[in-house]
């Protein structure tokens, strides 16, 4: 299949509804990180807002966050960046009544209309996935060199060498720029390649080494001596990985730290705002992104991932957002978000990029393989 981007129909503003809106209505925040009362909070979908007569679109958002009007443009700003003073958009309406439109369906999303009974209706480890694995390589192909493709990861592909060696093709090939992760799939990533294990199991065969429960804390040790993870791979002539991939490549790649981190690693933000704020500036300007193995990393970025993307040259196309999961409970969470381009995958991680690198055509298993 060739894949052919939905075309943006925007909003026709000559219609009643939007010529007889009221300007929306502008408070100033009362205090720095406070929003004023009645505030509007945004969703994932396009909104315009009118000002002085005319509409306007926010071209970046973010749900739970509030639309701030500053030098002509609607800036969506987390309300801890709020400064005292900024004209923040108050109205809880959404279909022009206090200047305020909410536009969920310019991509034509509307449902079609479908019987009231029928049998598996939603996603479950019993659909057939097909026709995803398909829309993702065009998908991945198309972005590779006309979009930013952002990769959110859990630590399982860390304890599978083909996982391993799959995903690390996939970055040679220039199908990610950005990847979001957490001080697990970066640690045991560095162990694999450091001492062949992940949590003290050889990736391969999964036989417990003898006091394989150090290996992880020996890496983050030794990384932690040599002062970065650079200077660990280097130093300790590591040349295969996620980790190696992406600082062989130039990928920049966001830790986010979590209460049970070892270590940590010292790119791990500890910080949880400092981390949201590393994750936001990848996630801006995505326009695919895959969320794999890790809930509450995939519902951070699902939160902070619009259904649209306004491009350079003002062209508004959609945002293909993926969820991959063994378990059908995180699937579902995020297909929930809303945005029917936001699609569900229920399998073993490690399988699927297994299979999609081979439909990528950039990794093909061996058949034989360490003992």
């Amino acid at each position: 299949m060739t894949l052919r981007l939905r075309k943006y129909t925007a909003p026709d503003f000559t219609e009643p509804q939007f010529v007889q809106s009221p300007d929306a209505t502008l408070e100033p925040a009362p205090f720095d990180g406070v929003a004023p009362e009645n505030f509007h909070a945004m969703s994932i979908f396009p909104e315009y807002f009118k000002i002085n007569g005319e509409w306007l679109l926010a071209e970046e958002s973010r749900m739970d966050c509030v639309a701030v009007y500053k030098d002509g443009r609607i800036h969506v700003v987390e309300f801890r960046n709020l400064t005292k003073g900024d004209l923040v958009v108050v109205g809880r309406t959404e279909k022009c009544e206090e200047g305020i439109y909410v536009y969920p369906n310019g991509f034509g999303e509307g449902r079609a209309d479908a019987d009231v009974f029928a049998f598996r209706s939603s996603r479950s480890r019993e659909t057939a996935f097909s026709i995803d694995y398909d829309e993702l390589y065009e998908v991945l192909k198309h972005d590779k060199d006309h979009g930013k493709i952002v990769w959110v990861m859990g630590p399982a592909f860390a304890f599978d060498y083909d996982a391993r060696e799959a995903f690390a093709k996939i970055i040679d090939g220039g199908y990610v720029h950005a990847l979001l992760a957490g001080n697990a799939l970066a640690t045991h990533d560095l162990e694999a390649a450091y001492m062949g294990t992940a949590l003290g199991q050889n990736i391969y065969s999964q036989k417990s080494m003898p006091n394989g429960h150090y290996n992880h804390l020996e890496t983050i040790n030794r990384v932690r001596y040599h002062g970065s993870v650079s200077n660990f791979i280097k130093e300790e002539n590591i040349d295969n990985g996620i980790i190696h991939a992406c600082e062989s490549n130039g990928i920049p790649y966001v830790l986010g730290g979590s209460i049970r981190d070892d270590g940590p690693l010292p790119p791990v933000f500890g910080n949880v705002y400092e981390a949201q704020d590393a994750m936001r500036d990848q996630v801006r300007g995505a326009t695919t992104v895959i969320c794999m193995a890790t809930m509450l990393h995939s519902i951070a970025t699902g939160n902070m991932t619009p259904s649209y993307r306004v491009l350079e040259d003002g062209t508004v196309r959609q945002v293909y957002f993926y969820c991959v999961d063994i378990s059908e409970f995180a699937v579902n969470k995020l297909s929930d978000r809303g945005s029917l381009s936001a699609k569900g995958i229920i399998t073993n991680v490690q399988d699927f990029i297994v299979n999609l690198s081979k439909g990528l055509e950039v990794y093909q298993p061996e058949i034989e393989r360490m003992p």
